[in-house]
């Protein structure tokens, strides 16, 4: 088995029996291209059959020159991804990285923002411009309902059901989750269709689609971060600031507030609740709340 047919195959199995969307395809894919052209610059002819794990080890203490330990730990992980799909398809009996030991990193707090940076932001935005209506309503969009970036490109407007006050969302691997939404948040959405969105010539395939460019089509992601960045040096924020921030920002704030985990992460979208749990780390305050208002001995 050659690599670039290992490969190909693999960004079927992910999209296919997977249902990862596009960008998490080419993340995976990336790592195993790192992998091909290590061995094919030290002229190393083994196979994805045949490779082995000294082998990655070389590989991974050459990267490691370039990379930081969070970098290593998702290199090693997404090869391993690689080679269990090896496995599964029977074309190998073993997984050359299980020996391979990930770097140890620390749990990453993500970055929030206060209520008050937020509206910061938001008031930043001149309305005036033609895209100010729309910018407006993807930033309270991204917050109100806690989306992740592709989330909110890929929302269409037969996912608004606004009379019964929730959005549908697509999130990782195609699941799908509905999402509260707030009357202001509708507010906004239905100002900019109606105000902004209907004076665009929509491109055939991007009728749907509820956030467009002014060439009728999708906004792409770096299109959306740049909008943040912007608007947030317009604010004078000094904050590493991304779309994701608005997500972090969001869930950090209902929990605050003393909204429940598991709604939490219901909203987000989460698998596992571990992953949501992180924010308990934001707001030591929660804690002591819950312990106040529930334990016996208060």
């Amino acid at each position: 088995m050659k690599w670039n047919t290992a490969l190909k195959d693999y960004r079927l199995f992910l999209k296919i029996e997977k249902g990862l969307a596009k960008n998490s395809i080419d993340s995976y894919s990336l790592d195993v291209k790192k992998l091909i052209l290590f061995l094919e610059d030290h002229q190393i002819t083994v196979s994805p059959i045949s490779i082995t794990s000294e082998n990655i080890q070389e590989f991974i203490y050459n990267a490691s020159k370039e990379l930081n330990a969070r970098s290593q730990a998702r290199l090693i992980s997404g090869l391993r991804n690689f080679f269990d799909y090896l496995i599964f398809e029977d074309y190998r009996k073993d997984n050359p990285t299980d020996l391979i030991e990930s770097p140890k990193i620390g749990r990453k707090l993500p970055d929030t923002l206060s209520l008050e940076e937020i509206d910061s932001i938001i008031n930043s935005i001149d309305l005036s411009t033609p895209h100010g209506e729309r910018n407006r309503t993807i930033l309270e969009t991204l917050y109100s309902c806690g989306l992740r970036v592709s989330e909110l490109t890929e929302l269409q407007v037969s996912d608004l059901f606004f009379d019964e006050g929730f959005i549908r969302v697509i999130g990782k691997g195609n699941k799908q989750r509905f999402v509260p939404i707030n009357s202001q948040t509708q507010k906004y959405i239905n100002l900019y269709l109606r105000n902004n969105r209907n004076l665009i010539k929509i491109q055939k395939g991007f009728e749907d689609t509820v956030f467009l460019n002014r060439r009728g089509r999708k906004l792409t992601r770096v299109m959306i971060f740049t909008i943040i960045k912007n608007l947030t040096e317009e604010a004078g924020i000094d904050k590493k600031i991304s779309p994701h921030t608005f997500r972090h920002s969001f869930a950090t704030h209902l929990l605050e507030r003393g909204a429940d985990l598991r709604a939490i992460q219901q909203m987000l979208g989460h698998e596992s609740i571990t992953t949501t749990e992180i924010y308990m780390h934001l707001d030591k305050s929660f804690l002591k709340n819950v312990m106040n208002t529930f334990h016996p001995r208060k």
